[in-house]
């Protein structure tokens, strides 16, 4: 599941094109995720410029933010 910091994220839309299920959304300059659909792959966690993306909990194969860093787990 994919949580938005909406103070950091500034609606540039960088994660919108890199999803490959199609879950992001811009929507009248909000950003809307359909987590029913994501799968966790944390690709639009590295596409975001300042880091407004991150995954609910670390999964085999997902990305997330630790230490200021993303990681990749596998």
């Amino acid at each position: 599941m994919i949580h938005v910091d909406y103070d950091a994220c500034d609606y540039c839309g960088a994660c919108v094109g890199t999803c490959p299920e199609v879950v992001i959304h811009l929507l009248d300059a909000k950003l809307i995720v359909d987590n029913k659909g994501c799968t966790d792959c944390g690709i639009c966690t590295y596409a975001c410029p300042v880091e407004a993306l991150a995954l609910d909990k670390l999964v085999p194969g997902g990305a997330a933010k630790q230490g200021g860093r993303r990681e990749v787990v596998v």
